[in-house]
C-alpha cells in the first residue's frame, strides 16, 4: 500500500456510496483510480507526475471531474466522516499559506515604534516657504 492508499477501513467505509453504472464499458478498478486523485491532492503533484501504479492520468483526472460536478465527492467525505464518528479533522491548505516574505524572515521579532511629539517644530531639512528664489543680501 502506498503512502497516500486508502485503507482498508476507509475503502470499506464508501465502497457502497461510489456511483453504479452497469451499462457500457466497464470501469477500471474505483480503489486504483481514488488512490491516484488521493496520490494527486495530498501530493500537491500535477497531473502528469501521477505514477503509473494507479493507470492512466487521463482516466484519473476524468473520473475526478465528473464525480466533481456529479457531486459525489461530497457523499464520499460524509461518509469517510459517518465511519470515523465525526472525529475527522480537514485542513484547507489556504488557511495555512505563507507569504512569499515570510518563508525566509529572519528569526526573532523586531518591533520599531515611532512617536511624533505633538506641537513638534518642522525638520529643519525643509526648504523655507518664505525664501523666494533670490540669495541673501547681508553679506
Amino acid at each position: 500500500m502506498g503512502r497516500y492508499d486508502l485503507t482498508d477501513f476507509e475503502w470499506e467505509a464508501i465502497k457502497p456510496h461510489l456511483p453504479n453504472k452497469p451499462r457500457g464499458v466497464p470501469r477500471v478498478d474505483d480503489r486504483r483510480v481514488l488512490n491516484g486523485i488521493f496520490w494527486i491532492l495530498r501530493s500537491g503533484s500535477p497531473w502528469a507526475d501521477l505514477p503509473e501504479r494507479y493507470g492512466p492520468r487521463t482516466t484519473v483526472y476524468n473520473r475526478f471531474n465528473r464525480w466533481r460536478k456529479a457531486g459525489v465527492w461530497d457523499r464520499l467525505m460524509d461518509a469517510i466522516v459517518a465511519a470515523y464518528d465525526g472525529d475527522v479533522q480537514m485542513i484547507d491548505s489556504s488557511i495555512v499559506r505563507v507569504h512569499q516574505h515570510g518563508a525566509t524572515a529572519k528569526r526573532g521579532v523586531q518591533i520599531d515604534v515611532w512617536v511624533v511629539q505633538e506641537g513638534a517644530s518642522q525638520p529643519k531639512s525643509m526648504r523655507s516657504s518664505t525664501a523666494r528664489g533670490g540669495r541673501s543680501s547681508s553679506n
